[in-house]
């Protein structure tokens, strides 16, 4: 089921199933803490981008948007994200990094990120960014 059909009568992150990919486990949890006080009931989680990768493959239906970590060893979130847009070009990607720079914003850009959030970010931030996402996806749908 898209997005559009879950949330086509306002936002209900209920519906939303969300992949984490953040090798740090504190990070992962901060962010579910934050999810779950947002309404998100369904948050899978990945340790690197290749279990996100197998996680995806095998269970590509259970994902409604990805919130990635650019700095992970192995495959970054932006590594990850370049591959996954061979394959799902619209799957909704929130990026998380400590950069701010051009460069890395414009190259974030380059490779189809739907949205992208600085580090340190609070709840409210990350519930507005999660919203412009989710009106972003229901363009494409």
């Amino acid at each position: 089921m898209s997005l559009s059909s879950k949330l086509d009568h306002g936002i209900d992150f209920s519906e939303v199933k969300i992949l984490i990919v953040d090798d740090q486990s504190e990070a992962r949890a901060m962010l579910k803490n934050m999810l779950t006080e947002m309404g998100v009931t369904q948050v899978f989680e990945a340790p690197d981008g290749r279990q996100a990768l197998s996680f995806i493959d095998t269970a590509f239906d259970f994902i409604d948007l990805i919130i990635c970590d650019w700095n992970m060893p192995g495959i970054t979130g932006v590594e990850l994200l370049r591959q996954l847009r061979t394959v799902y070009p619209d799957v909704p990607f929130l990026m998380i990094t400590g950069r701010s720079d051009m460069g890395s914003v414009a190259e974030a850009k380059a490779c189809g990120v739907t949205a992208y959030i600085r580090k340190p970010f609070s709840i409210t931030q990350l519930e507005a960014k999660l919203r412009v996402v989710v009106k972003k996806s229901l363009v494409k749908a």
